[in-house]
């Protein structure tokens, strides 16, 4: 009989700030991201803080009195963590950590936690331990205030190195020295890529929990590790697909999401390799997520960076037995029927109209519609592969012709 684990969560307070840029609804959804961010680094949330401001405090990111609430928040409740929904500056953290008296963190370092958290194999580790050490550079004056021995006086004057610069020394020549290490694993990897030949390369993109694991695993038949939490993919995974008889590369990478710490942009390029060389990009969307458009827009931003907006692309809305239209009251004169209220018809009507039959509608999960989905890869990788070899194309016929169902 298996033994039940008790598994303490770590307490937490969210903090965030309502803008002319980030109105109330959207600061809700980042901080409801935020909250599943803070979940899956293995933390427990027990209150939200916000503040309108017009700019965030260059001190303290929240006003005096916002943060003195706060501060008897955590006293009274026993919290040891706070953690603000934007990237703060080394200053900022420096001066709240001093106010709030508890560990103090910002959305990018929760993310790199995670990311910690979640690297399996070396090149991921070694990547994640690069955007560790890229963000702790500028942030290692405020952890040496307690050792710090620039002072005057009798015997103290004279050459040598206080421990923040031998520190800072030490950090710099960590991340060179992984820097090469990375170097010399994209030389490998380049090679590996070479060695696969002239096969197509399908790549599945999305913002992070969108369902890329669960689709893969369905159509590769494989076994990739998928969890619903975010980032549960950090090392990319690449799979033989056939399907009918047409052979080809599938792989699925790390997840986008929004305010993506630029350090990992940064580091994980060369992860994102595998979508820059692929002749397809299936660009996966959970459209039972409420904010699925703006999900679009920052994998988009992120495409755009790293070269690979221009590919052909499949827009696959996932989740379609999860979504739920908002109720709208017909007789209800006043109110306005928006968005939220579309039925999953009406989605892909304006899908449809907007980019073609581009878009795909299907739940990996429950494995609905996936018959439509494997014919329009199958169309779309045949396609580039008579491209690539002109006299291949009677080994392939169309996807109807003498399909077997067991394939």
């Amino acid at each position: 009989m298996l033994e039940k684990k008790d598994i303490s969560l770590e307490k937490a307070v969210l903090i965030g700030i309502i803008t002319k840029d980030q109105d109330e609804t959207r600061s809700k959804e980042y901080l409801d991201e935020l909250e599943f961010l803070t979940y899956t680094a293995g933390g427990e949330v027990v209150a939200r803080f916000t503040q309108k401001m017009d700019m965030p405090n260059p001190r303290t990111f929240i006003g005096t009195g916002k943060m003195n609430d706060v501060q008897e928040y955590i006293n009274e409740h026993n919290v040891g963590t706070a953690i603000f929904d934007d990237e703060l500056s080394p200053a900022q953290e420096r001066n709240i950590s001093k106010i709030l008296n508890c560990k103090v963190l910002d959305r990018t370092n929760l993310i790199l936690d995670i990311f910690a958290q979640r690297a399996q194999t070396s090149y991921a580790r070694t990547q994640v331990e690069l955007a560790q050490c890229e963000y702790l550079l500028p942030r290692l004056k405020g952890m040496w205030t307690h050792l710090e021995r620039q002072k005057g006086g009798i015997g103290m004057r004279g050459p040598g190195e206080t421990e923040i610069e031998t520190d800072r020394r030490i950090v710099r020549d960590k991340i060179a020295l992984l820097k090469a290490k990375i170097k010399t694993i994209d030389k490998q990897m380049a090679v590996q890529r070479g060695n696969r030949g002239q096969m197509v390369r399908v790549a599945l993109v999305g913002y992070t929990n969108v369902g890329k694991s669960t689709l893969m695993n369905v159509i590769s038949k494989s076994e990739v590790f998928a969890e619903n939490k975010l980032f549960a993919t950090l090392d990319t995974t690449v799979r033989k697909v056939v399907i009918k008889n047409l052979p080809f590369l599938m792989s699925d990478t790390v997840g986008f999401i929004r305010k993506l710490p630029t350090q990992l942009v940064e580091s994980f390029k060369s992860t994102l390799d595998e979508v820059r060389e692929a002749d397809l990009l299936l660009h996966v969307v959970d459209i039972s997520h409420p904010n699925f458009e703006e999900h679009i827009d920052s994998v988009n931003k992120i495409l755009d960076e790293i070269d690979s907006a221009d590919k052909p692309t499949i827009m696959v809305f996932n989740k379609i037995d999860a979504y739920e239209a908002e109720p709208f009251d017909d007789n209800d004169l006043v109110a306005e029927r928006t968005k939220v209220n579309y039925t999953l018809d009406e989605w892909k009507t304006t899908w449809m109209s907007k980019i073609g039959d581009n878009a795909l509608f299907i739940s990996a999960t429950n494995k609905e519609n996936l018959e439509d989905f494997r014919k329009r890869v199958y169309n779309e990788v045949r396609k580039i592969h008579i491209t690539r070899f002109p006299y291949n194309h009677f080994l392939y016929p169309d996807y109807d012709e003498n399909y077997d169902d067991a394939q």
